[in-house]
């Protein structure tokens, strides 16, 4: 019903069937194909019915998938809940609310609660809703970096993430779903201040704390609806509770034939109350249906339990109900069965069999049994088996709560070192073979796998940060391994922090795994515009090499080098460090290397003007990329031949071609700056072709996704490439207004390499509305500024700065302009900005 419009008639699949064949004249079924319903449900098939003389169109349906979403399905219907969905979703609607707090002790049902009031509220919210998982976090610092990650909000430049954060809400009309949030509390100051900047945002907040900040408004969640067991009412009434409800939903799942009886009534109803209607709890109970029948269930209810007392803070005696349920549940187990079920708490995320597997025979050697350990344990709902898509392997998890307590016994017996030493080292081996693997065909693959491992990989590091003596080696060579995943995911941040906190512990670390994480620190400050930082680490990684005798670190070290070089403008010098490294590594027949060292002065060849060397590095490049199947590297030289073919004014259907290629292959890897590129190279290609409209929607495209990584180059070059199409509309005004704000960029990062073509663009608008001084002044110091860093202006922009040049030399007269000329050589770009 909430689908649909005033006056139209949705039928959903099943009923469809049923009327089909008997329909009245003038009435038809139209198919409006499957949508996604608030029941937050698997897909469901609608049909509307079309009545002759009645409205037949509409606008879209109403459903969840109208907006922006990553709400998870359920496996479950939501049972119950009617007022509390009402309660917080007219909180929600009040302009005056802004964080609504679900509270309750673990297992209350906030987090099913929360998901069911955010697909209600769907409509409300035009730029998405979305879910943070926030249960894999226990350093409140990355709560912020888990929001933009999942928003898809990448850090590449100097801006703060969490300003790069409120630039992108500012305006945006959202709802944030932070899911788990008691053991990260103290980030409630972060989420405030988001709130205060971003006015159109909402949070809803799941904790079992109240947060203790002023846009606060708390809910707590009560229990499910429960029967007096003193007053048993009839059947039919019973079932309307909630927890019954909920109860016999489950019971049903466990045993098909389970139903509720005039003599089984009275068990049921105080299982439900000895439970104190809590969801997670009656989960558990229902399970046991399986065997137990209600009377012998509540019996082992009566039975005294081992109450867990060391809980969070608000641990209430709701909480220790529940935590007596799950210990109950626990204690049926047999050993071998609670022996996993404590090794399981270690992974955070959930886990794959292989990685249950391979973790169990690490500590004891012995893994026959381990499918139907794990099976048993999903049968009692301790385990939670998550789908994937097809054709790959399940993976397991716990419950958050579930989890707590596993970890506590696991503490209680002594054996929560030896299981985080194997989950360390099991991940390390996870992350050294996917490294070793990343320049071939599987990279997608591999960088896929260990996204979905990241929590996991994250609990390994911090492990081994507070480790001491020889087993802090483990931290720097997680870091070393993970480099090429940071590196194109765009976790900059994330492995920067932990290799700098690592290499403070690395004094008594083998000289070889010091060196290979100093290079890693270093290339992840580099992205970052953190180039001396960069320079420093990437120094002490050379040293280091050399020292060792190590040629293939010295050649990659050098290649490090080479691209901060770069990056500062110091083209010669980026050259030279280039040339070093491409010979070493051919030295000692590093192809990889050596290809993508090709890539490297192939590319520093076109921004040197020299084209055909260029080509011949790039094209012995892709040959050897393809060969050795490394599919980013191949992507990247085809980008490159693409915009050599622009550059140069070469043929444009051969651009089409290299770049389609390009593109197809960085979204297998899911790199996203290389995405970005070929987006705006397009636009380029589209301007010359002259379809500006198509040009303006491709470079800000790509702008969009240069500034969610807050790659500053490629925002610097998307503002010139708008200025362009703006020229060729005519807006010369527009146009100089954007070679600012592109220069603007280019300053603030430090980026010389993009100040030169800013400022001839903006001295091309300046003299098109008269003021040819000071485009002669912008034109000289763009000429003195290309000479120093070595970047002669491309082939392809010389034609319309020849024009422009000599239009303005014509309008000034030969000795006047020559003489601003002149002045312009002299004075920085800054100076020239100024005039």
């Amino acid at each position: 019903m909430s689908a649909a419009h005033g006056g139209q008639v949705l039928l959903s699949q099943v009923t469809r069937e049923l009327v089909e064949h008997t329909l009245p004249d003038g009435v038809a079924l139209r198919d409006m194909d499957e949508h996604r319903l608030k029941d937050l449900q698997r897909p469901s098939h609608l049909y509307q019915l079309v009545i002759a003389g009645l409205p037949r169109d509409f606008p879209p349906l109403k459903t969840l998938s109208t907006h922006p979403n990553n709400l998870p399905i359920q496996p479950t219907p939501f049972i119950g809940r009617e007022k509390e969905v009402t309660a917080v979703g007219q909180l929600l609607r009040r302009e005056d609310v802004r964080l609504v707090t679900l509270t309750g002790p673990g297992g209350t049902g906030k987090t099913r609660l929360a998901l069911q009031v955010a697909a209600e509220l769907s409509d409300l919210f035009t730029d998405g809703i979305y879910l943070v998982d926030l249960a894999p976090i226990s350093d409140p610092a990355l709560v912020m970096a888990a929001i933009t990650q999942i928003l898809g909000i990448r850090e590449v430049g100097g801006q703060p993430l969490v300003e790069r954060l409120k630039d992108e809400l500012q305006r945006k009309q959202m709802l944030l779903l932070l899911d788990n949030f008691e053991q990260v509390v103290s980030a409630a100051v972060q989420v405030a201040d988001l709130l205060a900047t971003c006015l159109q945002l909402k949070v809803i907040v799941t904790s079992r704390v109240v947060l203790h900040v002023q846009a606060e408004q708390e809910f707590f969640v009560p229990s499910l609806s429960l029967p007096d067991p003193k007053h048993v009412p009839d059947l039919a009434a019973l079932s309307q509770y909630e927890s019954v409800a909920l109860f016999i939903r489950r019971a049903q799942s466990a045993r098909p034939d389970f139903q509720v009886t005039n003599a089984n009534a009275p068990a049921v109803a105080e299982i439900c109350a000895r439970l104190d209607g809590l969801p997670l709890a009656i989960e558990l109970a229902a399970a046991r249906m399986k065997l137990l029948s209600p009377e012998a269930l509540l019996a082992r209810l009566h039975q005294p339990l081992h109450v867990l007392t060391s809980g969070p803070r608000d641990v209430i005696a709701r909480q220790q109900t529940l935590r007596n349920t799950i210990d109950w549940s626990y204690q049926l187990l047999d050993a071998q069965e609670q022996q996993l079920f404590r090794r399981l708490s270690v992974f955070v995320g959930g886990c794959t069999l292989e990685t249950i597997e391979a973790l169990c025979t690490s500590l004891s050697g012995e893994v026959e049994s381990i499918l139907d350990t794990v099976a048993s344990l999903a049968d009692k709902s301790l385990l939670r088996r998550i789908e994937q898509q097809t054709g790959e392997e399940p993976r397991f998890a716990m419950l958050e709560t579930i989890r707590e307590y596993a970890l506590e016994s696991l503490e209680a017996l002594g054996e929560t070192e030896a299981a985080r030493r194997a989950h360390a080292a099991y991940f390390l081996q996870l992350a050294e073979e996917a490294e070793q693997g990343m320049a071939g065909p599987r990279q997608a693959v591999l960088l896929e796998r260990l996204e979905q491992e990241h929590d996991n990989l994250r609990a390994a590091m911090q492990w081994s940060l507070e480790q001491a003596g020889d087993e802090r080696e483990m931290a720097l060579r997680l870091g070393g391994a993970l480099l090429s995943f940071w590196y194109i995911r765009g976790y900059f941040s994330e492995g920067r922090d932990f290799l700098e906190r690592a290499l403070t512990l690395s004094d008594e670390v083998a000289a070889p795994v010091q060196a290979k994480a100093l290079y890693a620190a270093s290339s992840l400050h580099d992205p970052l515009s953190s180039l001396d930082r960069a320079e420093e680490l990437g120094e002490q990684s050379l040293a280091l090499y050399r020292e060792l005798g190590d040629t293939m670190g010295i050649a990659s070290s050098l290649h490090l080098l080479a691209d901060i070089a770069w990056g500062r403008g110091n083209l010669a010098v980026a050259r030279s460090q280039g040339e070093e490294s491409l010979m070493l590594f051919r030295e000692v027949d590093d192809r990889r290397s050596v290809a993508y060292l090709l890539y490297h002065l192939g590319s520093l060849a076109i921004e040197q003007g020299e084209y055909p060397r260029g080509r011949d590095l790039l094209t012995e490049s892709v040959m050897i990329n393809r060969e050795l199947g490394d599919t980013r590297i191949i992507a990247l030289s085809l980008f490159k031949l693409a915009q050599l073919c622009h550059v140069s004014g070469g043929d444009l259907a051969q651009a089409h071609t290299l770049l389609d290629e390009s593109f197809a292959l960085s979204r297998e890897v899911g790199d996203k700056e290389s995405i970005a590129n070929c987006l705006s190279l397009w636009g380029m290609l589209a301007l010359r072709e002259g379809d500006t409209a198509l040009a303006r929607s491709q470079v800000e495209q790509a702008m969009t996704l240069f500034k969610e990584m807050q790659q500053q180059h490629g925002v610097a070059l998307s503002l010139y490439a708008l200025a362009q199409v703006a020229t060729v509309q005519g807006n010369h005004a527009g146009s100089q207004v954007l070679y600012e704000q592109g220069i603007g960029v280019a300053r603030k990062s430090g980026d010389k390499r993009t100040i030169p073509s800013g400022l001839e663009g903006l001295a091309a608008a300046i003299a098109a509305q008269g003021n040819h001084t000071w485009a002669a002044h912008l034109w000289g110091a763009a000429e003195a500024l290309r000479e120093a860093i070595g970047a002669p202006l491309p082939p392809v922009e010389r034609a319309s700065y020849n024009r422009a040049v000599a239009a303005a030399r014509t309008q000034l007269g030969e000795q006047a302009f020559a003489a601003a000329w002149a002045e312009g050589r002299t004075m920085s770009p800054e100076q020239a900005l100024a005039t």
